[in-house]
């Protein structure tokens, strides 16, 4: 990595100590940004949110990363909160000449209570980019969090599909203080065949979904169930079907208080149903109490 440039906005701190911060509160029974910092190239917006929820959006003064950026952002949702966290579009990795790694790390907490909805747009790893992130999340008792983690093989409609040189993802997720999910994936194409069975086939973007929260929570429970009848045939609870062939879907409850999805399609479009369908979910008045991409596309 190289050596951290001083911050403008904070004269003689290197930019790599400082972190950007979220901290949503409830108040008044309205989930509300009691504080926040953001710390270029991040930009954090605050659009109004329906239900009582809180809505944060991830976004850059350089529509992208480029070489040698680094985010890193604490989120923290206190007692009973409910936050939305999302993108305004996709992350755009730009080509690194040098070498450069583009990375990004974020902390979170939730409090007792808490929901957290985390469904960012697409990692869009353009050719010759270089990519890193890394995220560790805490749960309280009684708190709950669903959270995707989005990849795209690159500027596709170009027909540019997997010529970054290198992608690594890290994911951690601890609840009551023990660790509940590890998940690593890194790709290089150039030590990798993208098309083979084993790895992307004729697919081009992968979306992998976690839900994580206190095995005797009602709303945990529904929502387990809820993932679990995406993938079977005849049921119709969520007007839900995927095109034939160009998305595949799991789910499968991978310990008593976890849930994970994963899926892969040839387009985004192909995946948009399941989309909708997750935002059908999260809209439950006991969740966020709105659907946060209602106003989006």
């Amino acid at each position: 990595m190289p050596v951290s440039s001083p911050s403008p906005a904070y004269p003689g701190v290197p930019a790599a100590t400082l972190w950007s911060e979220i901290d949503v509160a409830a108040v008044r029974g309205q989930s509300r940004l009691v504080s926040s910092r953001s710390i270029q190239p991040l930009k954090l917006l605050n659009p109004r949110a329906a239900g009582g929820s809180c809505h944060v959006v991830l976004s850059s003064y350089g529509g992208g990363m480029l070489a040698g950026d680094a985010i890193r952002l604490r989120v923290r949702a206190q007692a009973d909160a409910r936050l939305f966290l999302g993108t305004q579009a996709s992350t755009k990795v730009y080509k690194s000449p040098a070498g450069l790694v583009a990375e990004q790390l974020v902390e979170g907490e939730l409090a007792e209570g808490a929901v957290a909805v985390v469904l960012p747009d697409p990692v869009v790893p353009q050719a010759g980019s270089r990519y890193r992130q890394a995220q560790h999340w805490q749960l309280q008792p009684g708190a709950l969090l669903l959270l995707a983690d989005w990849f795209s093989a690159g500027r596709t409609d170009a027909g540019e599909r997997f010529a970054f040189d290198s992608y690594h993802s890290e994911l951690r997720i601890s609840r009551a203080g023990r660790l509940r999910v590890l998940d690593r994936f890194g790709f290089e194409p150039a030590a990798h065949i993208a098309t083979s069975p084993v790895n992307f086939r004729q697919y081009q973007t992968t979306l992998a979904v976690y839900l994580v929260g206190t095995p005797d929570d009602e709303r945990f429970q529904r929502l387990g169930r809820q993932l679990l009848a995406l993938q079977m045939p005849g049921r119709r609870e969520l007007d839900f079907r995927l095109p034939e062939h160009a998305c595949i879907l799991s789910v499968v409850p991978a310990r008593d208080d976890v849930y994970v999805l994963r899926a892969a399609a040839r387009s985004r479009l192909d995946l948009q149903p399941l989309l909708a369908a997750l935002m059908q979910l999260v809209a439950a008045e006991d969740v966020l109490g709105y659907n946060p991409w209602e106003r989006k596309y």
